[in-house]
């Protein structure tokens, strides 16, 4: 599965750094976006997830409704599966745009999820 982690982190002590860690040790695929970033552990850092070469299942996102929102076209505009807005980061209306267009959505976090099986 193909996830854009949104808000990705060089920091380890961040719980974004530690999801792209997890999701790859479970057998996904991510694809840290930031803008100012460029790489982390090895992976390309994308400036917008509409860079990313890859059809997109699932956003993971670790930033605040205010950023999200500017990047509401964008993350819509890939047309993810799923996404899921981990503590912090929910925004409901992002989360209605995205029901409306078909998209599931979860407040949830993405560590707990991957770690007990429900991701």
């Amino acid at each position: 599965m193909n996830i854009a982690v949104i808000g990705a982190s060089d920091k380890p002590e961040r719980f974004s750094h530690q999801a792209l860690g997890l999701l790859k040790e479970k057998g996904h695929t991510a694809f840290p976006v930031h803008q100012r970033l460029k790489m982390i552990d090895g992976m390309t850092v994308y400036p917008s997830i509409k860079d990313i070469p890859q059809p997109i299942d699932t956003v993971s996102m670790y930033v605040a409704a205010d950023i999200s929102s500017g990047i509401a076209a964008d993350i819509l505009g890939v047309k993810p599966k799923r996404i899921i807005f981990n503590p912090g980061a929910e925004n409901p209306d992002l989360a209605q745009q995205a029901k409306a267009q078909g998209i599931q959505t979860v407040n949830n976090c993405t560590l707990v999820m991957l770690r007990s099986g429900q991701f």
